[in-house]
C-alpha cells in the first residue's frame, strides 16, 4: 500500500501527488523555455502615384533586406 496524504479533505496516494508535481514542473518549464517566433513585421502601405513605381519601392525594399541579412551573417 501507498502513503495516503489528506489534501482538500480528500485521501490523496502519493504516487498521484509526485506525478501532479512532475507534471507540473516539466510543464510549466516547457512553456518558459519554448522558443516563441517573432511577430512578423507589419510594412507600411506604399503610397505610389503609378504601378511602375509600385514595383521599384518593392524591388528596392527587397534588395535591401537582402543585404541587410547577408551583413548580419
Amino acid at each position: 500500500m501507498v502513503a495516503q496524504y489528506t489534501v482538500f479533505g480528500r485521501q490523496v496516494g502519493s504516487h498521484y501527488l509526485s506525478m501532479a508535481t512532475l507534471g507540473t514542473t516539466f510543464g510549466l518549464s516547457y512553456l518558459a523555455l519554448r522558443k516563441k517566433s517573432p511577430a512578423k513585421e507589419q510594412t507600411p502601405a506604399t503610397q505610389a502615384s503609378n504601378s511602375d513605381e509600385e514595383a521599384f519601392i518593392k524591388e528596392f525594399l527587397r534588395s535591401a533586406e537582402a543585404e541587410g541579412t547577408k551583413q548580419k551573417h
